[in-house]
Formats: structure tokens, C-alpha cells, sequence
């Protein structure tokens, strides 16, 4: 990795926008179980929907989206990401996923979070994040409260691309 891409720098994490080249690793950690059972959409990914979330999302500018990396070896380990920006109303929803799993619980999420929120605030000027979260998933709820996220709402039963249903929680972060 170079040097140079880096974008932002914390203590335990850099993160730096997303390539062409990062995609195959991008497709490889959505298809995993554990990254996969935390989205709404749970159908396979490829490399053709990686390009089109690019060409319609990210040149778009509705999307903003980096790769995060461990800060001593720059090796990437998830993305985190700010999605639907809208600068009139001055907010996006927020999303990541540690795609290594010997990535998780190493607070690399929790420092992701603050990163991005402060990149959203200062570069993007937003003044709202949004995200949604599956009620089980207790260790990302614990990462976004840390950040500064609070409950907002609570949706029951949404229905995932693959049937299942889950209790979901909405929660904001005012920047």
C-alpha cells in the first residue's frame, strides 16, 4: 500500500478511499457469513455490482467510501462508508463492515466510527449520520454508542433479500 493514499490517520487504523483495485477483496468479505448476516441484502456480490455500486453511487457523489486499514502494516481489513449524502439536508447514512476476522474486537470499528464521523463533519459538512443495525448484533451497537451514536428507533421484523427476518435499530449521531 502506498504511503501517499492514506487519507486519514488515527492511532490504531488510516483509512483511504477505495480503488478499482480493492474490489475483489471488497466482493471476497460481503460474501462472508459474518459480514453478510449483518446487511439487509444478503445475495451473493460480484465484481460486476461492485462496479455499478461505483458508477451509480460513489461518481455519483451519493457515496463516499473507504477501505480501512491497519495503521502499522496498511493492510486492508473492512470498509466504512457514508451513503444517500444529502448536502441540502446536510446528512448520510453511515455503514461499515470488518471484512478480516482477525480484525474484530481490536477496536478498529470504534476508531473507524470517529474518523469518519469527523470526516463527515468537517470535510462534507454534515451535520447528521444515520445508520441501521440488527438488534443481536450487540458488539457493533456497543462500537456505534461509543462513537457517539444514540437509539432513535426501533423497526420489528424487517425482512432481508434472503426471507429472514430480524429486529433492526436506527441510531443517530449529531456531528
Amino acid at each position: 500500500m502506498c504511503e501517499n493514499r492514506i487519507l486519514i490517520r488515527g492511532e490504531k487504523v488510516c483509512l483511504r478511499l477505495m480503488e478499482e483495485n480493492d474490489f475483489p477483496l471488497i466482493v471476497s468479505w460481503r460474501n462472508k457469513e459474518h459480514v453478510r448476516k449483518n446487511f439487509i441484502y444478503r445475495e451473493p456480490f460480484t465484481l460486476e455490482g461492485q462496479y455499478e455500486w461505483k458508477r451509480t453511487m460513489i461518481d455519483t457523489g451519493r457515496v463516499v467510501q473507504f477501505m480501512i486499514c491497519e495503521k502499522n502494516t496498511l493492510t486492508p481489513v473492512g470498509c466504512v462508508y457514508l451513503r444517500d449524502i444529502d448536502m441540502d439536508e446536510k446528512r448520510a447514512e453511515y455503514g461499515i463492515f470488518i471484512g478480516e476476522k482477525e480484525a474484530l474486537g481490536r477496536g478498529y470499528g470504534n476508531e473507524s466510527a470517529s474518523l469518519t464521523a469527523c470526516y463527515a463533519r468537517d470535510e462534507l459538512h454534515l451535520e447528521k449520520l444515520m445508520l441501521r443495525v440488527f438488534t443481536r448484533n450487540t458488539a457493533a451497537i456497543k462500537s456505534y454508542e461509543h462513537a457517539g451514536f444514540t437509539r432513535s428507533m426501533d423497526i420489528p421484523d424487517v425482512e432481508c433479500s434472503d426471507g429472514q427476518k430480524d429486529d433492526m435499530i436506527i441510531m443517530e449521531l449529531r456531528l
